[in-house]
């Protein structure tokens, strides 16, 4: 099929699948459009990427010293959808103000990152990286203060995945160039709209699960699947449902491991979840999640499970990781503070660790080690009490309102394991966006408590019964009653 034929076709379907997700029910502010943005950037390639991309028709890689002056044109865009963000939540003052109030272990978290910037070999750099990382904390305040944040996650979810998912399709397909890399042995993988295969494994992860989350939703309950056609929710099951088969698609053909075995860990956990005796039984919760972290870490670094490592597509190295993380680590001269925020990837460490590796990593390819780089011992240990804290916000909104619960769960373990082998605490990062919105604690939960409706009782008047009859010749109903019995 020609090219062109193709890009018609599926940005007809596109469309369909914004039309079939159409759900009158679920209101959101039009300010929701800044996070979609925000979270489609995040989740594919910067702005200066895809212009680029579509005048010449290829991808771009930066350079060290691009790294460290950034693009004019991305910094522009980022920078007005940070302002107008800001006003938004200006305008929701007091909703802001108790949701920043009840975060403690974020709002620290973020000072000792902004404290770090001053040991910093790259003070300024560092500086906007710390604005633009408030950036991703602005944006997920913007979805959860929405009057029903709820509702708001999904159409999140929903836009950039029905955007993102079946366009890498097409351009691993049809437009190679720049939906595809090439190993130095010449074998192609798919990269989509993202820059490398685990960023496309990313994507597929975090929208195929908001997808599964919609399908449990929509099906759990009696009746299942012949209720949610009765009650017109066809073209919500077409639309998840389709979201789901590309997802599945792309992770077939992209090989995309790591993120495949967090897709079938967290989807399980969901589906597991919604089934009505483990609902009942909460503490099972507390068990799978446990067991599906332990059973991760201890087959990836403890050599337990090395079959199951094998059968992800990783060796003992874990695809040279290893080397990588000892190579990093005997870099970072200050253990217990860091190099300072995102700047370990920066000047003469950048280029001593491009020197070693063809494929010139940015990323320690472990999250813990990555904040170990650049917040040393100390952001470590804050980013633990944020695990912590999240988890505990994260189960509580499970035991309040299951449905919201699950999805929260899913995203809290999918990024407390892809960690393990990813950087994805990081800004601009979808994981750690995904991350935000499931552990950030909201007062009240993100489902608006619905209006109490005072309905007026009447009361029943009393039949009238003459005296000089006998009760008994009366219905059964004036023997029931205490004032009726003893006549008038």
């Amino acid at each position: 099929m020609p090219a062109r034929i193709a890009t018609l076709l599926y940005a007809v379907g596109i469309l369909g699948l914004f039309a079939l997700n159409r759900d009158r029910k679920d209101k959101t502010s039009p300010a929701l459009w800044i996070p979609v943005i925000w979270l489609a950037i995040a989740g594919s390639r910067m702005a200066s990427q895809w212009i680029a991309a579509i005048t010449s028709g290829s991808t771009i890689n930066y350079s060290a010293d691009q790294i460290m002056d950034g693009n004019p044109f991305d910094r522009a865009l980022l920078t007005a959808l940070l302002l107008t963000a800001v006003g938004v939540l200006i305008a929701r003052g007091a909703k802001v103000g108790r949701l920043v109030a009840a975060n403690g272990p974020l709002v620290l978290f973020f000072v000792y990152c902004a404290i770090s910037i001053l040991w910093s070999d790259y003070a300024d750099i560092s500086f906007k990286r710390w604005i633009k990382a408030l950036g991703d904390v602005a944006m997920i305040l913007v979805v959860l203060t929405d009057a029903d944040p709820a509702a708001a996650v999904k159409r999140l979810l929903s836009r950039v995945g029905f955007v993102l998912v079946p366009a890498s399709l097409l351009l691993s397909k049809y437009y190679s160039a720049i939906g595809r890399g090439w190993t130095p042995t010449g074998d192609s993988y798919f990269t989509g709209v993202a820059t490398s295969k685990n960023e496309l494994g990313g994507v597929c992860l975090l929208f195929g699960l908001g997808a599964v989350w919609r399908l449990c939703e929509l099906l759990q309950g009696p009746g299942g699947l012949r209720k949610a056609v009765s009650k017109g929710r066809r073209g919500l099951l077409i639309a998840h449902g389709t979201l789901l088969l590309i997802v599945l698609r792309l992770f077939w053909s992209s090989g995309t491991m790591t993120a495949l075995a967090c897709f079938l860990m967290a989807a399980t956990l969901m589906i597991t979840t919604s089934l009505r005796p483990f609902a009942r039984n909460r503490w099972i919760v507390h068990v799978l999640v446990i067991v599906i972290i332990a059973l991760s870490g201890s087959a990836l670094f403890l050599g337990a499970g090395a079959g199951l490592v094998k059968a992800i597509g990783k060796d003992p190295t874990l695809t040279g990781r290893t080397a990588v993380w000892d190579l990093v680590i005997s870099l970072n001269h200050n253990f217990l503070f860091g190099t300072g925020f995102e700047s370990f990837w920066l000047g003469p460490r950048l280029d001593k660790i491009w020197s070693v590796y063809w494929w010139h990593p940015n990323e320690a390819h472990n999250g813990y080690i990555e904040v170990f780089l650049n917040l040393g011992w100390i952001g470590v240990g804050l980013l633990i009490l944020l695990i912590v804290t999240g988890y505990r916000n994260a189960i509580a909104a499970y035991r309040r309102d299951p449905d919201v619960g699950r999805i929260r769960l899913a995203y809290f373990v999918v990024a407390v394991v892809y960690n393990f082998t990813e950087s994805a605490v990081r800004i601009l990062h979808p994981v750690w966006l995904c991350f935000l919105l499931a552990t950030i604690f909201v007062p009240g939960g993100w489902t608006p408590a619905k209006a109490k409706t005072k309905t007026k009782t009447k009361t029943k008047k009393a039949p009238f019964r003459d005296a000089r009859k006998p009760l008994s010749s009366y219905p059964e109903e004036f023997s029931s009653s205490p004032t009726i019995a003893t006549g008038i």
